[in-house]
């Protein structure tokens, strides 16, 4: 199959699908980090979604769009980034395309809040919860990060190898993933949103094996 991975700069999806026998492309803003440029398209992908591609999967940033960052959601509506983050995620909902994967966090698409502050883009799109949600711990990853999926004509991804995620209590009695502690630390550093972007190997492999 011709695949397009839009917004994927990891190539971790590009790789499995590639192992497959695809043709399958990663596009991004920007350059590769996946060890495979001959791969990647860096590049806005709007132009690319109006080719023929016989299957899209869509990885568009939610900076602006994730539940986590509801504390700043005011500024982001009133200088216009929500919103355009919106739109650009709904490009994938809405494409002629026979096979569409959608991966986000637990964001705002499909519940109330878009309802509220955006009526006229309920007037314009099809929103809709995503079809499933899915969690490293059953791909082989012991982190614990909900990851939301939208499908068209593909199947639900069945977990391969349930683990026990690693868990910190701190000493206010309070416990998160170690994953998302190690997110927080990048984040302090400075490299934290494209890092914690990058899709785990299991799941990846995941996607390949059940959507091909």
């Amino acid at each position: 199959m011709r695949i397009l991975l839009a917004c994927e700069e990891s190539q971790a999806v590009t790789k499995e699908l590639r192992a497959k026998g695809h043709e399958a492309f990663s596009c991004d803003i920007l350059p590769c980090s996946g060890g495979h440029p001959e791969w990647h398209l860096q590049q806005d992908v709007t132009e690319l979604l109006k080719q023929k591609w016989d299957m899209i999967i869509a990885f568009p940033p939610c900076t602006h769009l994730a539940t986590s960052g509801t504390r700043h959601f005011e500024k982001k509506r009133l200088d216009g980034r929500q919103k355009e983050a919106i739109e650009f995620f709904m490009l994938f909902e809405d494409l002629d395309c026979p096979k569409v994967a959608i991966e986000n966090p637990v964001n705002i698409i499909g519940g109330e809040y878009i309802k509220k502050h955006y009526p006229e883009l309920v007037e314009k799109y099809n929103f809709r919860k995503s079809d499933q949600r899915i969690q490293p711990y059953e791909y082989g990853h012991d982190a614990k990060k909900t990851t939301c999926l939208w499908l068209k004509g593909l199947p639900k991804l069945i977990p391969t190898e349930i683990v026990e995620p690693r868990i910190i209590t701190l000493k206010n009695g309070k416990k998160f993933s170690a994953d998302y502690m190690e997110g927080v630390k990048r984040s302090k550093a400075g490299d934290g949103s494209v890092a914690r972007s990058k899709t785990y190997l299991g799941i990846a492999k995941a996607m390949a094996e059940k959507w091909t």
